[in-house]
């Protein structure tokens, strides 16, 4: 089959999707990828798999762009002609599910990698991203959720066709986090990390959504008894949203001791370096750097949001707090920074988690038997 995967931009279908495609790709499909243009797009082609640009497709607000967007979406599908339309992401989920149907393409599939809404948001924000979900998935044939909660809401909330919703979970490449000693030693090494020294490590983008400002209010609250504990944040900075994080409030952290990397293309060095994982982060589907830092042997410190409740289980494989509560934040870290033994109990128990439910051979295929699935149904009815 020639299946097209729709997302925001060419990172998502590099990192995010790369090993998946690829799979696709040997499973004997044509597979390609269409988002907006970047510097991914080597990457992408480099791994067989072709890209067609959609330049008006952007992560901000417009309605101009996303009309533009949905436009030049529609034209490539009625040119392509693909058997499969796979979309990904909030924005590229709901136009892609419409504007696909619209283009006549025979299955259309949408990953709910996170409802970009959650039950304790304001009601104007949460029935907004709600009624434009429902109306999507209105359009597209199968619902696939990577969280059994969104699943849930889904159904019970938005009145989505039970058969029309199957829940994916999430995976990772386990055999690529495989805890390198030496790697340690050159990460520590790198940042400027005593071997005496605690380092909780966070991945993600410089937004503010994932709870940076808790996280630097709790290190000032940790650094007056805690001088061995540092923070290194890795993941670039993201000027497109308007909650990036501005020069000045890097700056500042700077000031406490924050290490930031930039953005890494060594990530199981990086996750080796750290001795703890944290995360602050307000939303999330099912978090692929929580999963991988599980899969490296880290205790995990994390918001008690949908998302990371899936990934760490409270008092086994770390510690869940709430979300935008900075001294919680600073007592579970403080907690984990000053209990070795602990950090050694937990960390086994999140690596023994991931070899158990974050196995991304798993997503893989119960994706190829849903596009097997889906295509069977509807082929027939195409072909009279």
């Amino acid at each position: 089959m020639k299946i097209i995967h729709l997302a925001t931009t060419d990172m998502s279908l590099d990192w995010l999707l790369g090993e998946q495609l690829s799979a696709f790709r040997q499973a004997g499909h044509e597979i390609i990828g269409m988002s907006a243009p970047g510097p991914h797009l080597p990457a992408i082609e480099a791994n067989g798999v072709r890209h067609i640009p959609i330049p008006a497709l952007t992560r901000r607000s417009t309605l101009r762009a996303d009309l533009r967007a949905s436009w030049q979406m529609y034209r490539v599908l009625r040119r392509e002609r693909p058997d499969i339309l796979h979309t990904h992401n909030p924005k590229p989920g709901v136009l892609g599910r419409i504007t696909g149907r619209l283009a006549r393409v025979p299955v259309v599939i949408n990953t709910q990698h996170g409802l970009y809404a959650q039950p304790t948001d304001r009601r104007k924000k949460r029935w907004a991203v709600y009624l434009a979900e429902r109306v999507a998935a209105t359009f597209g044939h199968l619902e696939l959720v990577q969280n059994p909660e969104d699943a849930q809401v889904l159904i019970e909330r938005l009145k989505v066709r039970k058969r029309k919703v199957q829940v994916l979970g999430n995976g990772i490449n386990l055999d690529r986090l495989n805890g390198d000693r030496q790697a340690r030693a050159r990460m520590r090494t790198e940042w400027g990390v005593t071997d005496g020294e605690v380092v909780a490590g966070v991945v993600g983008r410089l937004v503010r959504e994932k709870g940076l400002g808790e996280l630097f209010a709790a290190l000032h609250e940790l650094r007056p008894d805690h001088p061995q504990l540092r923070l290194v944040v890795v993941g670039p900075q993201d000027p497109d949203k308007p909650d990036g994080l501005s020069a000045e409030a890097i700056a500042e952290a700077e000031e406490l001791g924050v290490v930031f990397t930039g953005m890494r293309h060594d990530m199981p060095e990086c996750y080796a370096g750290m001795d703890l994982f944290v995360t602050a982060t307000y939303r999330e589907g099912f978090p692929r750097a929580a999963m991988e830092a599980s899969a490296s042997g880290l205790p995990l410190v994390a918001t008690d949001i949908r998302g990371c409740r899936q990934v760490v289980e409270h008092g086994v494989t770390g510690l869940l707090v709430p979300v935008r509560d900075s001294a919680g934040l600073a007592a579970a870290i403080a907690e984990l920074a000053t209990g070795p033994h602990q950090r050694a109990r937990m960390g086994a128990a999140a690596q023994a988690k991931a070899r158990r439910d974050f196995d991304q051979r798993r997503v893989i295929e119960t994706t190829l038997e849903a596009y097997e699935r889906e295509w069977s149904r509807r082929a027939p009815r195409r072909r009279r």
